[in-house]
């Protein structure tokens, strides 16, 4: 059984080697959060579980938290920490450790974007954010989806089995880029004419619409992401539902949204 640590580290490297800043837009961001809203956020407590280089964070610091602290086990934490410093926000935090056990008494709201198909044990790093959300909270989660996902899953995942025994140079430079260069001209065209008719039915067209409105180095970022993990799962609808039946979320307060044609977002309240 294959440890978290491996692929944290693997992270570390993409997002160490990467210029200050959030590598997100606060559009992207937006996006990836609702139904969650800055009315939600404003004055309270917030956790980010998996944290990264801190992307996340800055925003999210743009929304006022009252207290605002991000969990991530590998050296990413570094980066994390001269993000937040440079963004010139108050009362944060960010903390190396383990996020599936991780503890605290519990904040207003508790987030995980990106991570917990990462893990593992997905189950673990879900019922890590249950734990550490307080009653009365909220909690809000992106994964990526088996749906929608078949072309990564066929083509993508075996070269990534490969590519992340690499050493991460080797893979940004010479696999991820010149892999991924077909694709951001598709994409571009995909979104050039997004409104034709058949050009709707083109594979990964929802995700290719969305990610064709950033430039080429993002597209280079997501495939070294997809590239330089040693684990991924493709989590379904079926089992995100069963998380989402937990006896500890209120019922009637769970909400799951097929974002782009190939994730997941889902979220709701602990009882």
């Amino acid at each position: 059984m294959m440890d978290d640590t491996k692929t944290a580290q693997a992270f570390a490297d993409s997002w160490n080697n990467l210029p200050l800043g959030s590598v997100y837009t606060r559009e992207q961001f937006q996006e990836w959060f609702a139904p969650i809203s800055r009315e939600d956020v404003q004055g309270k407590s917030v956790l980010e579980l998996g944290c990264g280089n801190g992307s996340l964070l800055v925003h999210m610091a743009g929304w006022n938290p009252s207290r605002l602290i991000g969990v991530d086990l590998g050296s990413s934490v570094v980066s994390a920490r001269k993000n937040m410093e440079r963004s010139g926000t108050n009362g944060y935090g960010v903390v190396q450790a383990d996020l599936t056990t991780f503890t605290s008494d519990g904040f207003d709201m508790t987030y995980s974007i990106g991570v917990l198909h990462h893990l593992n044990e997905p189950a673990k790093g879900f019922q890590a954010v249950l734990a550490n959300t307080r009653p009365g909270g909220r909690f809000h989660c992106w994964v990526y989806a088996r749906e929608g996902n078949a072309i990564i899953i066929n083509l993508v995942d075996p070269l990534r089995k490969i590519a992340s025994r690499l050493p991460w140079w080797f893979t940004k430079y010479f696999i991820a880029t010149p892999l991924v260069f077909p694709y951001f001209v598709y994409a571009k065209i995909v979104r050039l004419f997004r409104n034709v008719s058949f050009v709707k039915k083109a594979p990964l067209y929802d995700y290719s619409v969305w990610i064709a409105q950033r430039g080429f180095l993002f597209f280079r970022h997501v495939a070294f992401d997809q590239l330089v993990t040693p684990q991924t799962v493709y989590i379904d609808k079926r089992t995100v539902e069963s998380w989402l039946a937990d006896p500890k979320i209120k019922t009637g307060s769970t909400y799951l949204i097929f974002r782009n044609g190939n994730s997941w977002k889902f979220g709701g309240e602990i009882a």
